[in-house]
């Protein structure tokens, strides 16, 4: 559904965000993209939708090409990025301006999702908080019904109470026909959900994979002392000891922390990535 080919950008003529990126994205999956602070993940965003065009090479979204700005396009996108603008006018009458440019919007929906997450669409925006305007948008997003819907950082302003509805509702929109793609710094908020796995280093993809992919390559153990030796993939210092990545050899699947994974990943350590990038082989075939 998302086909981007040898694509580059740069904002300055000789300086590339992204050069020769390659990437595909499948419906029915929530995408994690992860990254260090201007590995480009917004960008990437503003790519796919359509707001920053490719100075080289392709990008195609549901057989479109973003940078037109179709409407029947951009009416099965929905992009909630992480700084949002709300107009001086009640939620109620948003939605009654915007909901026609999507076709597939659940009003049944959006009104059960604003009631669990204790906003009254009789109130104006300006009367909301940041996390409050926040849920409005995550709410009328998930409503949407698009095939593509498109979060930057989306439990930014959230408390813990809100972030767990957040994760029930989006766990409740995902199907064989759409793709959820979550840019976050976030990753704990979302640990359970997102799978699979697409970290940006350096403007290139260095990693996009399951987590059931991962967890056959690696074992994760805590051990006390300072780990030592060839069998060591990475560690990291926590209390009580270190958690330690190792092979697998067992064929035992652990629950992946996407976090450690992600710095593990970046720690730029040859042996890891050539383990986790090396494709899986089924032994049943």
């Amino acid at each position: 559904m998302i086909n981007i080919s040898n694509l580059s950008f740069g904002y300055k003529k000789n300086s590339n965000i992204f050069s020769d990126l390659n990437i595909k994205l499948s419906a029915g999956n929530i995408y994690g993209l992860l990254g260090k602070n201007g590995a480009g993940k917004t960008t990437l965003l503003k790519i796919i939708i359509g707001l920053l065009f490719p100075q080289k090479g392709s990008c195609e979204v549901l057989g479109f090409t973003p940078r037109k700005r179709e409407p029947e396009y951009l009416s099965k996108i929905y992009y909630i990025p992480e700084e949002i603008y709300s107009p001086n006018i009640k939620i109620q009458r948003y939605i009654d301006l915007v909901f026609p440019f999507y076709p597939k919007f659940d009003k049944k929906k959006f009104d059960s999702f604003l009631e669990e997450l204790e906003i009254a669409s009789n109130k104006k925006f300006t009367e909301l908080s940041y996390g409050q305007k926040k849920r409005v948008y995550l709410a009328f997003g998930l409503a949407s019904n698009c095939e593509i819907l498109i979060l930057d950082e989306p439990t930014n302003g959230l408390d813990i109470p809100t972030k767990r509805i957040f994760r029930k509702m989006l766990a409740s929109s995902i199907n064989e026909n759409n793709i959820i793609l979550i840019s976050t710094h976030q990753v704990s908020d979302l640990q359970n959900l997102i799978d699979p796995v697409i970290i940006l280093d350096d403007g290139k993809i260095v990693f996009q994979q399951g987590l059931s992919d991962i967890a056959q390559k690696i074992s994760i153990q805590l051990q006390q002392t300072k780990p030592e030796g060839d069998q060591v993939l990475y560690y990291e210092k926590v209390a009580g000891g270190y958690t330690v990545l190792t092979e697998n050899h067992l064929g035992n699947e652990d629950d992946i922390n996407i976090e450690l994974l992600f710095n593990a990943v970046i720690s730029n350590n040859n042996k890891f990535t050539e383990l986790v990038n090396a494709e899986v082989i089924d032994e049943k075939h």
